[in-house]
C-alpha cells in the first residue's frame, strides 16, 4: 500500500510539473520561415500563431496562390516546431516515458 501511495504522489507531482510547463509554453516563442524568409511566422508553445510577417516583395496580385502557399508552409512549420518544443519539455518531466498528451 505504501508503494501505491508513493506512486500516486509521484503522479500528482508530475501532473503539477506538466501543468506548469504548459503555462510556461504560452510565453515561449518560436519562429519559422518559408520562401527563403519571405514569410515569417511566430508561434508560442501552445501552438498559437502570434505574428505573421510577409516581405512586400512576395506580394503579387497576379500570383496570390504562391503567397497563400508560403503562408501555409510557414504556419505549418511554426506549429511543428511549437509541438516539438512542448514535447521536449514534457519529456524532461516524464523522465523519457512515452506518452501522448491530448491536444499536443
Amino acid at each position: 500500500m505504501k508503494n501505491l501511495n508513493n506512486l500516486v504522489k509521484q503522479a500528482q507531482k508530475m501532473q503539477a510539473e506538466m501543468a506548469k510547463i504548459q503555462e510556461e509554453m504560452a510565453n515561449r516563442e518560436i519562429e519559422a520561415t518559408a520562401g527563403g524568409g519571405m514569410v515569417t511566422v511566430v508561434a508560442n508553445g501552445k501552438q498559437e500563431i502570434l505574428r505573421i510577417k510577409i516581405d512586400p516583395e512576395v506580394v503579387n496580385k497576379d500570383d496570390v496562390e504562391m503567397l497563400q502557399d508560403l503562408v501555409i508552409a510557414g504556419v505549418n512549420e511554426a506549429l511543428r516546431k511549437s509541438k516539438e518544443m512542448m514535447e521536449e519539455e514534457l519529456k524532461k518531466v516524464a523522465g523519457g516515458l512515452a506518452f501522448k498528451i491530448p491536444g499536443f
